[in-house]
């Protein structure tokens, strides 16, 4: 008798479970990490009259599987020019709902009498929304164009970054079981130090292969290469001290930047779906109605918690960054749940046996009502929103109003802000570039040349004239670069300021470098003499071949800031405007009206009052448009406009399958079929055109057998004739009643 491996039983069984539940939420148009997680309570060991997973240690390994690619998927989605360009609305926001939630979680914890780990837990569960939930309540609402969407995406983006901090400081705060300042700095420190080295080497190294190796890539070796990159970077966060889950997003924000991103992310979309449903299952695997049940006012209480909560820290931060009331409320009102993040959280607190075990189920039952009730919650953020434009004292509203313009008008920079903002970007990239070469160098590199190549001394000397020369541009970058030069010079002739400043931050760097390159020499020869004799010979080379480091750095420069600019080059689209007017993209649908008419023709300017800025049909891009162009079907068309003109238009753009209800029929219906023309046929001595065949069954006659004679498309004038066999084209419900009719 053959035997089935246990963990292909347990896989078949998981995943007929999620098929079931994820088409019955399909059917009651819910969402299907709900569905999962409840095919996982079905499976778990505390449903006892169904069939069980046995084997939840193979179970527990894909799970970790399916947190990697969900992590991935969300790094595709994430992109660090993206968190650039959130701008500061969407950092504070984030930043003070984060900061509040996890205070609110907290001490909600503590006021139900839980451990303090416990509540530290929760408020990190509690910070962080769903971007997985928000974008289909979104797309299901039709609010994707809308002002506040934008905003809250940029929030959403944030909370990715906030969110595996959070992953790295908890895991820290659990080892050490204490709240430990040195330990949570180091943690800290320690994370930017490998975000900035790995963007930086990921960002020059994997946009160029894929440059490479561009011919020899199908989908196939594509999809190979994007998870085996996925795997390499878990691999590399593992040792160096990180979760699985940071690698995995570190490279697929890395891979976001590449012109790539969109293929990689829909060729890898099947397998993160595979192992995501396998988590989400596990998810569900762990709770234990029972704990439900004991604890169901502790879940109302964090559900009110989160939702209140977020909607009054999310406002709150729209507002002191600037947004108008209406876009604050909107914006709060979205976020008002938790998920995918707060799964990973609790499921950290779990592995590292720090939290108790009513908290899990406790925050995947939080999730679930509060994803059941964020569609509801956007549907009425903007009713909500005139209620308090009642309400609210007038004085409050027009301060509101008056706060919002005045800082939209905040944006330009003094000479000083832009030279140390440069200057310090400068020192910390190039700074932890050359930290990054002594650690490979003394650890693996002179090791490697010693045991391999040369022994003793001449080993130890080769390998530091090696490093010296792969550190000698970014020393040169560091020390020497002339940085923001138009700034720099105004403020050195500007006689309002010293020079002090600038030549004491001059000095800096350059001792900076010195002490970078004495580091290093120390860790082969710890003698005076030795370094100041290399120091010497290290600043004569720079000072000799300084055009030649400087050409070599400028081709690096050159090759990182194409590569991080590839993407946006190709998909290039104009500024976001001001005030309540923005940019939406509509694609036109084939059953459109707008198909086929000209810009003059339908004068949208004129009657919805919206602007079309881009035509992008294909890979042609038709800027700024003539009033004589036409629109075709799958046109992707830039629109300005303010939230009401581009909901107004939007339905336009889609079309309606009910406009062309009575021409329209199903395509299986469309055949050739095969008539006999005899003396009683209506159509019978007509000829082809005047017998109303076209027009009354939607069909072409395209050949005629005549006394053995065949005619192939036959003539419009010529006439049907007794005993005739007439091939038609059209629709095989309405040409039998057209000519069999007696």
């Amino acid at each position: 008798m053959i035997h089935l491996p246990v963990l292909i039983a347990d896989l078949g069984l998981i995943l007929a479970a999620a098929g079931v539940t994820t088409l019955l939420f399909k059917k009651i148009k819910q969402p299907l990490v709900l569905g999962y997680i409840l095919a996982g309570l079905l499976v778990g060991p505390h449903i006892k009259f169904l069939p069980t997973v046995t084997d939840n240690e193979s179970v527990h390994i894909w799970a970790e599987i399916g947190v990697i690619f969900l992590l991935f998927s969300l790094g595709l989605e994430f992109s660090f020019k993206k968190l650039v360009k959130v701008g500061g609305s969407a950092s504070i926001t984030a930043i003070v709902e984060v900061v509040s939630m996890l205070l609110i979680g907290f001490v909600a914890g503590k006021a139900m009498g839980w451990a303090t780990m416990d509540s530290i837990f929760l408020g990190g569960i509690l910070s962080v929304s769903s971007t997985t939930i928000i974008i289909r309540a979104f797309e299901e609402l039709g609010v994707k164009h809308k002002k506040f969407a934008g905003l809250v995406f940029g929030v959403l983006i944030v909370e990715d970054l906030v969110a595996i901090l959070l992953l790295v400081l908890l895991s820290t705060l659990a080892v050490s079981q204490q709240f430990a300042g040195l330990e949570m700095v180091f943690s800290i420190l320690k994370l930017c130090f490998f975000l900035v080295l790995w963007f930086i080497g990921g960002i020059f190294l994997v946009p160029s292969f894929l440059k490479a190796t561009k011919k020899l890539m199908n989908d196939e070796t594509m999809l190979i290469v994007s998870i085996a990159l996925c795997l390499l970077m878990v691999m590399l966060a593992v040792k160096v001290g990180f979760s699985p889950a940071l690698g995995a997003f570190i490279m697929g924000s890395v891979l976001a930047e590449t012109t790539q991103a969109e293929k990689i992310e829909h060729l890898t979309k099947s397998v993160k779906d595979l192992f995501a449903a396998i988590f989400f299952v596990s998810v569900g695997m762990l709770i234990e109605p029972g704990i439900l049940i004991d604890y169901a006012v502790p879940i109302l209480v964090i559900t009110i918690a989160t939702i209140l909560g977020k909607f009054l820290s999310s406002g709150l931060g729209a507002l002191v960054s600037g947004q108008p009331l209406k876009t604050a409320v909107q914006t709060g009102m979205s976020l008002a749940q938790i998920g995918e993040f707060s799964f990973i959280i609790a499921t950290l607190g779990l592995t590292l046996k720090v939290t108790s075990d009513f908290l899990y189920p406790i925050a995947v039952a939080v999730s679930a009502i509060t994803t059941f009730t964020t569609p509801y919650l956007i549907k009425a953020s903007e009713p909500f929103y005139q209620f308090l434009a009642r309400k609210l004292p007038q004085k409050w509203v027009e301060a509101i109003n008056r706060y919002s313009s005045s800082t939209a008008g905040i944006t330009t920079m003094s000479d000083w802000k832009t030279f140390l903002k440069s200057y310090t970007i400068n020192t910390i990239i190039h700074s932890v570039i050359l930290i990054a070469i002594i650690f490979l160098g003394t650890q693996y590199l002179q090791p490697f040349i010693t045991k391999n190549i040369i022994n003793g001394n001449k080993g130890s000397i080769i390998s530091l004239i090696v490093l010296l020369a792969v550190m000698a541009p970014f020393l040169w970058a560091l020390a020497i670069k002339r940085i923001e030069r138009k700034a720099y010079s105004q403020l050195w002739l500007n006689k309002k300021y010293t020079r002090g400043p600038l030549i004491a931050l001059e000095v800096f760097r350059t001792a900076l470098a010195i002490f970078s390159v004495c580091f290093l020499i120390f860790q082969f020869y710890n003698t005076w003499i030795s370094t100041v004799i290399a120091l010497t010979l290290i600043i004569l080379v720079m000072v000799i071949f300084s055009r030649k480091l400087q050409a070599f750095y400028d081709r690096l420069e050159s090759r990182f800031f194409y590569n991080l600019n590839a993407r946006e080059e190709q998909n290039k689209q104009p500024e976001i405007l001001p005030w309540d007017t923005h940019l939406t993209e509509l694609t036109v649908s084939p059953e459109s009206k707008l198909v086929g008419k000209s810009l003059v023709e339908l004068s949208v300017r004129e009657k919805y009052g919206v602007n079309i800025a881009l035509i992008e049909r294909g890979t042609k891009m038709i800027p700024t448009p003539s009033r004589d162009e036409r629109l075709y079907p799958n046109d992707k068309v830039l629109l300005i406009g303010t939230d009401d003109q581009l909901a107004a238009i939007t339905e336009l753009f889609e079309g309606s399958s009910d406009e062309n209800q009575e021409s329209y029929f199903p395509k299986k219906d469309m055949t050739l079929q095969k008539i006999v023309i005899n003396s009683s046929s209506p159509v019978f001595a007509q000829t082809i055109r005047d017998s109303g065949i076209r027009e009354q069954t939607q069909g072409l006659v395209v050949g005629i057998e005549r006394q053995g004679k065949r005619i192939l498309n036959p003539d419009s004038n010529l006439v049907f004739e007794n005993d005739d066999i007439v091939w038609i084209v059209g629709n095989n419900k309405k040409i039998p009643d057209l000519l069999k009719k007696t």
